[in-house]
């Protein structure tokens, strides 16, 4: 096994010590595509077509797997999972990328900037375990482009925030501290904010990029699918698709980390139970009217909150009804064949 050109590729001992003597035969290989039927994976023998062992949403562009070098054995636990729930009205999860090392909310100065969708991004990022950098695009297109980025990282101590002409390469190259070395980044963001023009600059691609409606800045999908792909730095790049649609499950813990002071006023209010409502000694409510806390920001919590909670549950019905089917039909097929069995 060529350590060396593994660890380019992102190994680490986090997947080393999943290696079993069955892996012994094996290779690693990391999933830099996922289509319909077939994985694209690269290893240090190259890239590689592989046939998924499991239903291919199982997988997700920057997961590792062991092959045979046709098909993906088995998939390694990632060390950082962005999720989301899927869009529209199925009650099912649908992983976005793995083993990110920094989630790059990329969104523009102009009238796609909402603090609302970055929290959004933001507590998914957190719940993945990867660090997060809002980028903001089009600087060159305002000269109000520091208030964003103050505005950006008023959202959380924890964010780091920078502001980019995306369109200038030198200027792009301020990133790759972020995917350099082996480490990777994972662009997240609406339609038209630039993402696949990062892309073209940080890997030396020439993406085809769209325009976008001068009306309410929104552009249209110029990425189709997830791709894993090298940077000029030496990391790796994950360029996602534009995404309309963000609804939370599973984030709870991102949720915490990204309103930290509202969980740790919350703490002190007189019941443990309390739903910050009409509740006497509510340390929440406290702030609320002496202005220590925003309201806005306050109900922002809550909604991501009730949606999280409403989502995991739904998910967890979902995955609890199918289980039960999956039994019953494996226990009609069994009875089948027994019946078949004692007919002889």
């Amino acid at each position: 096994m060529n350590r060396d050109a593994l660890a380019q590729l992102g190994w680490s001992n986090h997947f080393a010590q999943q290696l079993t003597k069955a892996d012994a035969a094996l290779t690693p290989a990391r999933i830099s595509e996922v289509h319909r039927s077939q994985l694209v994976a690269m290893s240090p023998k190259g890239e590689l077509r592989l046939t998924p062992t499991e239903v291919t949403s199982a997988y997700a562009v920057g997961d590792w797997v062991m092959t045979d070098g046709s098909s993906a054995i088995h998939r390694l636990t990632p060390y950082t999972d962005l999720h989301r729930k899927a869009a529209g009205h199925s009650a099912t999860e649908q992983r976005i990328a793995a083993n990110v090392d920094t989630v790059g909310l990329v969104t523009s100065c102009n009238d796609d900037f909402n603090v609302a969708r970055i929290e959004r991004y933001l507590a998914m990022a957190l719940a993945s375990g990867a660090v997060p950098l809002v980028i903001l695009t089009k600087a060159d297109l305002t000269d109000t482009a520091d208030t964003y980025r103050k505005q950006a990282e008023h959202v959380s101590p924890l964010v780091t925030a920078i502001t980019i002409n995306a369109k200038d390469p030198d200027d792009v190259q301020r990133l790759l501290p972020w995917c350099r070395a082996a480490q990777t980044l994972a662009l997240l963001g609406s339609s038209g904010v630039g993402k696949t023009t990062l892309r073209n600059a940080l890997t030396g691609e020439t993406a085809s990029t769209q325009t976008v409606r001068q009306d309410d800045a929104k552009g249209r999908h110029t990425t189709t699918h997830r791709a894993l792909r090298p940077t000029q730095g030496g990391g790796w790049l994950i360029d996602t698709p534009g995404m309309r649609e963000l609804q939370l499950s599973g984030t709870g813990d991102g949720i915490d980390e990204l309103f930290e002071d509202i969980d740790a006023l919350a703490t002190r209010c007189k019941f443990s139970d309390c739903a910050h409502h009409s509740e006497p000694g509510c340390a929440v409510k406290a702030a609320l009217s002496d202005g220590t806390l925003d309201h806005a920001r306050f109900h922002r919590w809550q909604k991501l909150k009730r949606e999280d909670q409403y989502n995991s549950e739904t998910l967890a019905m979902s995955r609890s009804r199918q289980k039960a089917f999956a039994k019953t039909v494996n226990a009609a097929v069994s009875g089948a064949a027994q019946k078949k069995r004692n007919k002889r």
